[in-house]
């Protein structure tokens, strides 16, 4: 069996690889023409010495002689350096037999081409420079001409260089650009809604959710950035553009309509409704068309309709649900499993009366499975929040792609999202509708029942989310908290220093582990489902994570077992060393713990690994495991013991560093078959496993194939480890 020696460089930290970088024997070739032995002309001429000139040195100063390659063996070395740059000598006397050359020339061929082939990409590289090196100079020049002509906005007259900056002169226009812009939004969002809006600057500032709930939701949320959080991918969503002052009308109108459609169906039964076997709603679509004949236009070809409806009732009041939803960061950070990342592109109205109704906001976000496998889908809409006379919330979302320039949208967002009836107690009634068209012919074929059956995206998932997030959110603030969740921490202050690290911790995780397009996956092996996937990132100047390049991996294949069985042993302390291999063994000993939910699975947890080896022992582990009817997590990080320990006393977690690894566990089917699991769908399990590995500390250096390979490894015998154990237990 596979064991990595992975600690000699860092006795406290099992994340740490430093393989040294391997170079093959061919490298030293690149790029070294023999011009002593062999002149080329145009690439295709060689000179050639013949017997004669050999042996009578005289003669060769005096005549040269040329070897022009036929068509044909140049089009035989192209297509075959195409394939293999660096041929070795055995591999040269193959072609020189086949094309009639000596070996000599050959060789000297294919180091010719290599230099001709660095030769035109160091020329299109200089080129490239060139062109943004001029492009910077004529921005530059403008911004100076800009300071040469600057005027007073106040005045109009002219304003010397030393009375302001450009940056404070550009700063003052754009906010009198956005006073008017806010005026005049504020007039067609009051003509639609048909409730007067505030039209000053100040009200739109003071509406915008800074709030939070205790434990730091919303500013967590800002803090770990969400927007390609775990791996720095946000250029693709700020890329897009806000709407155009044309289409705001057209928005208003398109989001009115989607309250009133919303609202329809959230109220509706059958036959618009129809049960299905994972006890959720599904709609039933030839109805949907006659109730709703317009809306946003016919289904693309293509496309396919996924719409499910759900209920629960969740321990959190209806207003803090509402800022939840309204506000982008504390949305994603609450379903950070779902939203891998999010956006709110331009604010339409921000409400009446000191509260959301009325809102009006354009957003973007990426929805995602826990899963490379599974492509996310990239949503461009309107979200549109409104109090209705019977007090009951609505927030609704529709799709704007049509509104779009770009390609038709393989996915496409019809009016999804929920009612919020306040119930005592600080209780909450929620009914989720979630709807939407799409071409998912590209998810793997272990996840389409998952998919198909509304599981992986649809309105149980969202729910199930919800109400587990506002467990773990009452959880955090209770103030009876039982002495044995305490062990090692002193204060109430120190439980919710380790509670934000673990969410921290928990949304990095998922954040990096999905198929986003922030990604950059590269399979390693071509094996079916148990593809191994990598990707690296330098990691600089960030206190959340350590120094250097990280390797992540990560793998999904389906288990015949069922996710609880799954989820039940990869979180037990005590089986940890049948599949942890970088514990090397060492017995886990748990020193804090931290109910947060109903179910026991829901917990954060701290442990030691008393290892044999000194040099490793007491190294501690930060695991988070949480589990709800549609979906499980095991996610675990190594952390200091002197950075903890500030954690347990109260202070800030925000500068632990931390590279978290673990385990997402779908369910495949309603799992109802009390029978044996011989087929997906017949209620088995979906398991990714994902590593992050730091395998140099120098972020400026270069990752070996070393590294790389010893990753594959691991995470392929950890796999292995994981299916014979479970395996072996259910036949028991």
């Amino acid at each position: 069996m596979f064991q990595p020696n992975i600690f000699a460089l860092e006795p406290h930290h099992y994340h740490l690889l430093d393989m040294p970088s391997q170079k093959t024997s061919s490298d030293s070739d690149l790029g070294r023409v023999r011009d002593d032995d062999y002149e080329t002309k145009s690439g295709t001429e060689m000179e050639l010495p013949s017997g004669d000139e050999e042996q009578d040195p005289n003669q060769r100063s005096k005549r040269k002689r040329y070897h022009r390659h036929t068509q044909r063996q140049i089009q035989e070395m192209e297509a075959f350096f195409k394939e293999c740059p660096h041929p070795d000598d055995k591999q040269r006397k193959e072609l020189s037999r086949e094309l009639g050359l000596e070996p000599l020339q050959v060789k000297f061929w294919f180091q010719n081409k290599r230099t001709q082939m660095k030769a035109q990409t160091e020329r299109h590289e200089n080129s490239i420079l060139k062109a943004d090196n001029e492009k910077l100079l004529a921005e530059n020049n403008r911004y100076k001409e800009a300071l040469s002509n600057a005027s007073c906005p106040s005045c109009g007259g002219p304003a010397a260089l030393g009375e302001m900056s450009f940056d404070e002169q550009h700063l003052r226009i754009e906010n009198a650009r956005l006073r008017e812009e806010i005026d005049r939004i504020s007039g067609i969002a009051a003509k639609y809604v048909g409730k007067p809006l505030s039209n000053s600057y100040s009200h739109l500032s003071s509406h915008m959710p800074s709030r939070s709930l205790d434990l730091g939701v919303s500013n967590f949320g800002a803090q770990s950035g969400l927007v390609g959080e775990m791996y720095g991918g946000g250029d693709l969503l700020t890329s897009i553009q806000g709407p155009s002052e044309a289409d705001k009308p057209i928005i208003v109108e398109l989001a009115v309509a989607a309250m009133e459609e919303l609202t329809r169906l959230a109220q509706a039964g059958e036959p618009l409704w129809v049960p299905n076997d994972n006890s959720s709603e599904i709609l039933n679509e030839d109805e949907y068309l006659r109730t709703f004949p317009r809306g946003i236009g016919p289904k693309p070809l293509g496309l396919k309709s996924e719409a499910s409806r759900e209920s629960v009732v969740v321990i959190m009041n209806h207003i803090n649900l509402v800022e939840i939803l309204m506000d982008v960061n504390q949305w994603s950070a609450v379903f950070f499993g779902i939203v891998s990342r999010a956006l709110t592109l331009e604010v339409l109205s921000t409400g009446v009366a000191g509260n959301y109704n009325g809102a009006l906001q354009v957003m973007t976000a990426e929805f995602q499975v826990p899963s490379p496998l599974v492509p996310t889908r990239e949503n461009y809409f309107v979200r549109y929040c409104k109090q209705h006379a019977d007090g009951t919330w609505a927030v609704v979302d529709v799709s704007l792609e049509n509104l779009r320039t770009s390609p038709i949208s393989r996915n496409r967002r019809r009016p999804s999202g929920c009612l919020i009836q306040e119930l005592p107690n600080g209780y909450s009634k929620v009914t989720w509708i979630e709807h939407v068209e799409v071409d998912d012919r590209s998810v793997h074929s272990i996840y389409r029942h998952i998919v198909d059956s509304c599981l992986a995206f649809g309105a149980k998932r969202w729910l199930a989310t919800l109400d587990r997030q506002c467990e773990r959110l009452a959880s955090s603030m209770a103030s009876n908290i039982p002495s044995g969740d305490l062990c090692v921490i002193t204060s109430s202050e120190g439980r919710k220093s380790m509670l934000k690290l673990a969410q921290r911790m928990v949304m990095s995780f998922c954040t990096g582990v999905g198929a986003s397009k922030a990604h950059a996956w590269t399979i390693l092996s071509a094996t079916g489902s148990d593809d191994v996937r990598v990707m690296t990132r330098k990691s600089m100047d960030d206190p959340g994570r350590p120094p250097g390049i990280v390797l992540s991996a990560a793998t999904s294949f389906w288990l015949p077992v069922t996710p609880k069985r799954v989820f039940d042993f990869l979180r037990d302390d005590n089986s940890r060393s049948e599949w942890d291999i970088l514990s090397n063994g060492g017995l886990v000993q748990e020193m804090a713990h931290i109910a947060n939910g109903r179910d026991p699975g829901n917990c954060v947890s701290l442990l030691r690994v008393n290892s044999a080896n000194s040099s490793q022992s007491n190294m501690l582990i930060l695991q988070e495991s949480c589990t709800d009817s549609t979906g499980s997590y095991v996610i675990y990080a190594p952390v200091d013991i002197a950075a903890m320990n500030i954690v347990l006393s109260g202070g800030d977690p925000d500068y632990v560093a931390l590279l978290p690894s673990g385990f997402a566990i779908l369910p495949d089917g309603p799992g109802l078959n009390t029978g044996p699991i011989l087929d997906i769908g017949s209620g088995g399990s979906l398991l990714t496993v994902a590593f992050q590995i730091l395998v140099d500390s120098v972020p400026t250096a270069k990752l070996s194939l070393g590294s790389v390979a010893t990753v594959n490894n691991l995470i392929k015998c950890t796999v292995e480890r994981i299916k014979a154990s479970v395996m072996s237990d259910s036949l028991d």
